[in-house]
């Protein structure tokens, strides 16, 4: 599983993070999902019940993922300013936030999409998907280069991570 594990960190952190801080993070969650006891016992510091909605493993993964990686936001404004946060200031975004402010969730899903399916084209673009169950947000959602989207959800299918693309989420949700 470890391996898996690594693949799936690596895609979703479409390189914003190092091996060693992927390898780091693969290596606790495989502990947290083999052993789950044993892990919170070697590690009390870990504030996670069997309250929560996720297994052990998943929550490791979901927790130790940066703000450039993970982007947690309860409107789609406060989503793109994250995003847009992200790649910093010498990469510039056709869409400002504030045009989301009175759009509806799938149109402002649609548009933040056509955006990052614009960017990195040697790459697919980048596909915005909805990660695991989010805890204490709206949206939570990670980048993944869209050569990499079927992979990435494979993966997730075989760890236990449920990931999907968002805007077929806004989609569903719409219908």
């Amino acid at each position: 599983m470890k391996a898996q594990l690594i693949e799936f960190i690596s895609k979703i952190s479409s390189g914003c993070m190092s091996d060693e801080e992927i390898g780091l993070i693969a290596d606790e969650a495989a502990q947290a999902y083999a052993e789950p006891q044993s892990f919170l016992d070697a590690n009390p510091d870990i504030n996670y019940d069997d309250t929560f909605p996720i297994p052990l493993g998943e929550w490791v993964v979901i927790g130790s993922l940066p703000e450039t990686v993970l982007f947690q936001a309860d409107t789609h404004e406060q989503l793109l300013a994250q995003i847009i946060a992200s790649f910093g200031p010498g990469v510039a975004f056709n869409i400002k936030p504030k045009q989301l402010a009175k759009t509806d969730p799938l149109t402002a899903m649609k548009r933040i999409q056509i955006q990052l399916s614009s960017m990195n084209k040697e790459q697919g673009g980048y596909v915005l998907m909805n990660i695991s169950q989010p805890l204490d947000d709206e949206l939570q959602t990670v980048l993944v280069y869209g050569c990499d989207q079927a992979r990435v959800v494979e993966l997730g299918a075989m760890i236990g991570v449920a990931i999907e693309p968002a805007l077929q989420v806004s989609e569903r949700a719409q219908s």
